[in-house]
This record gives C-alpha cells, structure tokens and sequence, in this order.
C-alpha cells in the first residue's frame, strides 16, 4: 500500500511502511493535483491501491476518478480513497472514540467524531479561515514587525526577534506571492517563542479561535455537557503553551474535554480508513477504483 499526507509546509509518502519526506507541501492557490504530482514525480514505486490524506479539500472530497488517474499514472493503482485531512487525523488520533481532532499545522481543520456522526470546522484556508494556524500567526507577528520598522507601532523589540524575517520579506519578488505564504508560515514558531507582550497578544487571541474551532466541532455531533476526547497535532502542537492556552480555554467555553495524546498522525489514519471503510462517507471520504 502507498499512503499520502500532503500538507501546506510538506509531504510524507509511506510505501509499504518505509516513509519518505519532503518540503514540497501544497503552494497557496496550487491545485491539490498539481502539489501531489510534484511529489509523485520523485517516487519509484507500484501499488494496486493508494491513500490519500489531503489539505486544500475544504471538508468536500470530489472529482475522484482525478485521483485515481494520477496514482494510476504514476503507480498503476486501481483503487484510491481520497481523504480529506481533518478525517484521516481523527482516524488516526482517535481509533473511534467520541472526540475531536484539531489539526495544527500551517492552517487549521477540526474534525469532530460521535458514532457515525462527523463534523467539520474551519479548515477554510488562509484568506477566510485557518484562524489560530502557521499563517495566521506568522502572518500577523510578521505584519506587527513591519510596522514596527516603519514606525506606525512601537515594538521595537521586535526588529531583532524578526530581523531574519524582515531581510527575507524584502527579498521576496511578490509580497503577496506563494512565497510570502510559505514566509508568512515559516514565522509562526518564532511567534509563539517570542514570549513578548506584542506577540502573546497573538498567541492568545489565536488560542481563542481554536478554542471556538474545537467547540463547534463537538457541538455538532454531541452536546457541549457531554464529555469528548480532544487530540491536538501538526506542528505547532509541539509548543507546551500554545496547547496548554488552547485547552484553557476551550474550558472557558463550558466544553468537557479531555486532552489526550494522538494514537497516531494523518498517514496512520489514511491507512486505517483504506483498510477499514471501504465505502464513502460524504462528503469527508471518496473512494474511485477501476471495475
């Protein structure tokens, strides 16, 4: 089996168990089909079946025989699941139990699971969405530097905690390019590690909407007195505060979580959900095969 977890800062591609990585993730305004074709490219391997785990699907999985035909191409596949990437984290952070499954990486999806009950937050991108994600934090801490350079706010500590940042912002060719997104992403650790009041008041506010993000997602498939299991992964789940911020405050909501540790990450779930569902589950999972 070929599994695939395409993501906006990278791509991982398990063959039979053996992983590999790379940094091409899928570019802001690239089609999902174009991002994994430049990764496939760089692959040498044959699979009757193949899963994938995709960001960019805005919680709908469609056009699936698209997919099938670049495996195909690429891998000989016959069969292919097309997964959206909040479903294939619940999978795989979850195994079944009732909860949610915040994924935080350069944006932003919760999935949440209740039965046979699935619900979809956020996860809409970095123009209307992705609220507390990579982008929306680097973004906003890179923005306050800049201001700060110009002298319309005074944050001059932040000149030096984001000087790397503003020669490359002044490099860039397009200040609104695929370029300043992968930037923009790049910054959010240094946002969270600032520990200065300019940036905390982003890390809070951000914490905030993730908060809200993981409640909404229960609350449509179980009742906010109901206890859940929350599982927060991606990249930006290994910052001690942020979750410990986030968790706080989904408290501050009145939701009855219990933060607990992944069982597994996106590629775990793509596999298990091959293995396990072979029907579709509109409008998060869609399988196309060859008859």
């Amino acid at each position: 089996m070929i599994a695939v977890d395409l993501g906006q800062s990278g791509c991982r591609i398990s063959i039979d168990g053996k992983i590999h990585s790379s940094n091409r993730g899928k570019l802001a305004g690239e089609s999902v089909l174009v991002s994994l074709e430049e990764n496939f490219k760089k692959i040498d391997a044959k699979s009757k079946l193949v899963t994938l785990s995709l960001t960019g699907l805005f919680g709908f999985v469609e056009n699936t025989q698209d997919y099938l035909e670049l495996c195909s191409k690429y891998f000989g596949a016959i069969e292919v699941a097309v997964i959206d990437d909040g479903l294939a984290s619940l999978a795989g952070s979850l195994a079944g139990q009732p909860g949610v499954a915040l994924t935080l990486g350069g944006g932003v999806v919760a999935v949440g699971g209740n039965g046979q009950a699935l619900s979809h937050s956020d996860g809409l991108g970095s123009v209307f969405g992705d609220e507390g994600g990579g982008f929306w934090l680097g973004s906003r801490g890179l923005t306050r530097a800049l201001a700060a350079r110009d002298g319309r706010t005074n944050a001059p500590e932040l000149l030096n905690i984001f000087a790397d940042e503003l020669n490359a912002f002044d490099a860039l060719s397009s200040k609104n390019g695929t370029e300043a997104t992968s930037l923009a992403i790049a910054c959010a650790r240094k946002v969270l590690e600032a520990n200065v009041d300019s940036t905390n008041q982003i890390v809070a506010e951000g914490a905030g909407y993730l908060a809200m993000t993981v409640v909404s997602a229960w609350k449509k498939v179980g009742s906010i007195n109901e206890p859940f299991k929350l599982t927060i992964s991606g990249g930006l789940s290994k910052n001690d505060n942020y979750r410990k911020l986030i968790f706080d405050k989904i408290k501050t909501l009145g939701a009855k979580a219990d933060l607990v540790e992944a069982a597994g990450d996106n590629l775990d779930g793509a596999i298990w959900i091959a293995l396990n569902q072979k029907e579709d589950i509109a409008p998060m999972l869609g399988w196309a095969k060859i008859q």
